[in-house]
């Protein structure tokens, strides 16, 4: 799903940047026509035009799931069926697809494996024995759940900051002398055309599609969940940190400069955000708390990706009115360096389960893992009443 959904943002942006304003670059469109008068009309009656499509095939094409409106449904069939709800997905921002934490794997189209473990409690003679129920935690948001949401919020808002505010400096105007020691090179943007910035955006999706279905499988192998976890945060701020930089580049770096921004924050951000989701699978008490726990981490990076916008777009109204354009992205990186701090304070203490990603292909480098369920078997010496029990039964049974 995350792979198709990178394939979108290639395409998404092409369409926008391409048929924009169409009255000024394509042949048969006057600018004195409803497209001359209304230049981005073209490009979402497209894209209207292609949900008008995926409706038609969702209505023939797809198969209804849901027991009650299956038209071969009795109330015997209905007797004996159950209908699962799944757990609202969580979303990190509009470059990063929907993910489930009832699932294995986030982000990857890779399984993520888990080493699991098992308890088995038998007596002398191999029977089993009715082993305690586990504890049940007292509250379902622990510290660790907390803390887990809290930095997948605080890195959901700082990633739709960029989605906010990336389109508009790549198309504000240049102003101040392009200069390392002049404050003015950050006074405003790069003054790229629409078509360009489309141009640029698809690339963005193609360099997410990337680390996406490369990167990120063999980095996670490579490090493991939690390692990456702290690098991916700690490296985090750099990707906000740099993007003024792009307005006192030379006119001829200043393309390779925008391509090497957006990789490096694509890297960052589609690493840390399945990380994160696997770390809250694995800080939940029980299973039975996933929809729960994944609730409140759906609402709160909902919640954030609600203030992301107009905050960014007031800072950098305030950064135009005060010729330094910088302060909006500088306020991402603040906040960003705000959850890596967050991220050290974080509990490593490991739950039960534990998952690593296995790269699906072969590379001689990647760390050999041992899989498989491993099995604790506890024999426990029986009672005298267990023994005088099991001498009656084989006399029972010798005698008929």
């Amino acid at each position: 799903m995350p792979f198709v959904w990178s394939i979108g943002t290639i395409i998404g942006p092409s369409i926008g940047g391409y048929f924009a304003r169409p009255a000024d670059h394509l042949a048969g469109f006057s600018k004195d026509g409803i497209f001359g008068h209304y230049p981005y009309l073209l490009p979402n009656l497209i894209c209207a035009a292609l949900m008008l499509v995926s409706v038609i095939l969702g209505q023939f094409l797809l198969e209804e799931t849901h027991p009650d409106m299956q038209p071969w449904s009795t109330p015997a069939d209905l007797a004996h069926t159950e209908a699962e709800t799944p757990l609202i997905p969580a979303q990190a921002s509009t470059t990063t697809a929907a993910a489930n934490l009832a699932h294995d794997s986030y982000g990857t189209f890779n399984r993520v494996k888990a080493d699991e473990e098992e308890d088995w409690r038998v007596d002398a003679e191999g029977r089993p024995i009715d082993k305690p129920a586990a504890p049940v935690e007292k509250t379902i948001y622990t510290r660790r759940v907390v803390m887990l949401v809290t930095a997948l919020s605080i890195f959901t808002y700082v990633s739709m900051c960029y989605d906010h505010l990336i389109p508009i400096y790549l198309q504000d105007d240049r102003a101040g002398d392009v200069s390392m020691l002049s404050g003015s090179s950050m006074a405003g943007g790069l003054g790229l055309s629409v078509q360009e910035v489309g141009i640029i955006m698809s690339v963005n999706g193609v360099i997410a599609l990337f680390i996406q279905g490369v990167v990120f499988p063999l980095a996670a192998a490579w490090l493991g969940v939690w390692k990456l976890f702290i690098i991916a945060t700690t490296l985090h701020p750099i990707a906000y940190f740099i993007v003024p930089y792009l307005g006192v580049l030379p006119q001829d770096l200043v393309f390779p400069g925008i391509y090497a921004c957006l990789t490096i924050r694509n890297l960052f951000s589609i690493l840390i955000y399945p990380l994160l989701l696997i770390l809250i699978k694995e800080a939940a008490p029980s299973p039975s708390c996933l929809g729960k726990i994944n609730g409140l981490a759906a609402s709160t990076a909902a919640a954030c990706r609600c203030l992301a916008s107009p905050i960014a777009g007031l800072l950098y109204g305030i950064g135009i009115q005060m010729n330094f354009v910088a302060i909006a992205w500088w306020s991402s990186a603040l906040i960003a360096l705000i959850g890596t701090v967050q991220a050290f304070c974080i509990n490593r203490r490991k739950s039960t389960e534990h998952h690593h990603v296995s790269a699906r292909p072969p590379c001689r480098l990647m760390p050999k893992r041992r899989r498989g369920t491993i099995v604790h078997v506890h024999v426990q010496e029986a009672s005298e009443a267990d023994r005088a029990e099991n001498t009656n039964e084989r006399r029972s049974l010798l005698d008929a």
